[in-house]
């Protein structure tokens, strides 16, 4: 008897045996799926605590393996259209095969002020050493007449870029102007409507917002998203559509970049104009290391390390403009003082009456014909810049500090993530943003 029922116990307990291996693989899968998820994936929510920096070159690109999922905002037709333009080739590449191997880029940052930027293109054009280097132009919206002057550059290669999520895309949703957005200083819950206000009580305005997010998203996308800057390890100039560059300032700037190391260790950047926009310059036989000013400024990579790695500093500091969020928070960070290069006499020149949103549509739209009568003197063609000159340090300069509470219009919770995404968005899964 015992014999007989030996091989239905052997059966038995081979089920209970492999339904126990089944059970335990089941939940070993679970596991690794659980903390897999966790290892590679973070959500909007819990991105503020990501390390999106790093001070070394290995540290960088190790954090450039970092999978985030980042929860831009969906896109509408234009959006993607744009999106697509992105990844179109330079222009006039036939007309200029050969860029230069000690190349600055150029970047100019525009919305729509075609008055202005027909001025600043005129200026482009009879920069010596332009035809050497890569234009690119960064459209904060889509305006054609604004196409029209772009297309019609012909002295060096030129590539548009488009931010696919400026407010001004998007006329019904977020970033833009959405139905359910509070208004001036409405109280949400009162309301019942959606948004955070600032410091003051006052809730987001697209257009003005527009001009911090389209700075930051341009700076990642250059930085480190287009295949043709995306390796450049030397400097890019960074100027606006109402910024006219005098005929030496191309090549001032290559020498100032050059002199840095040795002249000017400590100093980050290289400027072609005075922080304080109303001077022209001091005209001493001397090169000037003083704060960094927002008109014709140049970095390398280096340096946009650093920025990158302030990115909470920059995206929930409670200002809508992007450089004086740099000077309040992001460069006080730094943990000293921060210099840029440029020379006695300026280079270039911020000329514009109209602030850079100031709609063309509106009843007390800022009028502003761009007639410009801007003296060019033969000091201002050629290059004016001595590489034996001493460097005088201008410690005490008035400026926004750290301290400065900032004027406001940045208090939305949707804006805060939105300028983090950007500062992800080429490092990670689950975007569409991809050049």
């Amino acid at each position: 008897m015992a014999a007989s029922k030996n091989p239905r116990l052997r059966d038995a307990g081979l089920r209970r045996l492999l339904s126990v291996v089944c059970v335990t693989l089941c939940g070993v899968l679970l596991l690794i799926f659980v903390f897999g998820s966790n290892l590679t994936s973070t959500t909007v929510e819990n991105i503020e605590d990501l390390d999106i920096g790093g001070v070394g070159s290995s540290a960088y690109h190790h954090s450039l393996k970092v999978r985030v999922r980042v929860n831009l905002p969906k896109q509408n037709a234009l959006s993607r259209r744009l999106d697509k333009l992105n990844g179109l080739p330079p222009k006039n590449s036939d007309l200029y095969p050969n860029l230069g191997k000690d190349r600055i880029v150029i970047v100019l940052y525009v919305h729509n002020r075609p008055q202005y930027l027909r001025v600043v293109v005129d200026s482009l054009s009879r920069v010596e050493g332009i035809n050497e280097t890569l234009l690119i132009v960064s459209h904060d919206g889509y305006f054609e007449d604004m196409n029209k002057i772009i297309d019609g550059i012909r002295f060096c290669q030129v590539k548009q870029i488009y931010a696919p999520y400026s407010p001004h895309l998007f006329p019904k949703s977020f970033p833009g102007v959405s139905p359910r957005d509070c208004k001036d200083k409405d109280v949400a819950i009162e309301k019942h409507c959606e948004g955070n206000p600032d410091q003051y009580g006052n809730h987001r305005l697209p257009k003005i917002v527009s001009l911090k997010h389209h700075w930051w998203w341009m700076m990642n996308t250059v930085w480190d998203g287009l295949r043709e800057t995306r390796e450049h390890s030397g400097h890019i100039l960074f100027i606006e559509e109402d910024h006219f560059i005098f005929p030496n300032g191309y090549r001032n700037l290559q020498i100032l970049t050059s002199l840095i190391p040795k002249k000017c260790p400590n100093c980050y950047a290289a400027n072609l104009a005075p922080s304080d926009v109303s001077s022209r310059g001091e005209k001493w036989p001397s090169l000037i290391a003083e704060r960094m000013g927002n008109v014709g400024y140049a970095f390398n990579r280096t340096v946009w390390r650093k920025i990158k790695s302030k990115a909470r500093e920059f995206c929930f500091f409670d200002d809508y403009n992007w450089d004086i969020t740099m000077w309040a928070t992001v460069y006080p960070a730094f943990g000293r003082p921060v210099y840029t290069l440029r020379g006695p006499r300026t280079s270039a020149v911020h000329f514009g009456k109209c602030g850079l949103h100031q709609g063309q549509e509106e009843k007390k739209a800022c009028i502003d014909s761009g007639t410009m009568n801007i003296r060019v003197d033969d000091l201002d063609k050629a290059s004016n810049i001595k590489s034996d000159w001493e460097v005088q340090v201008l410690e005490s300069q008035p400026g926004y500090k750290a301290g400065f509470r900032g004027w406001g219009g940045w208090g939305d919770d949707r804006d805060h993530h939105l300028c983090l995404s950007f500062a992800t968005m080429y490092h990670s899964v689950g975007t569409t943003a991809t050049l």
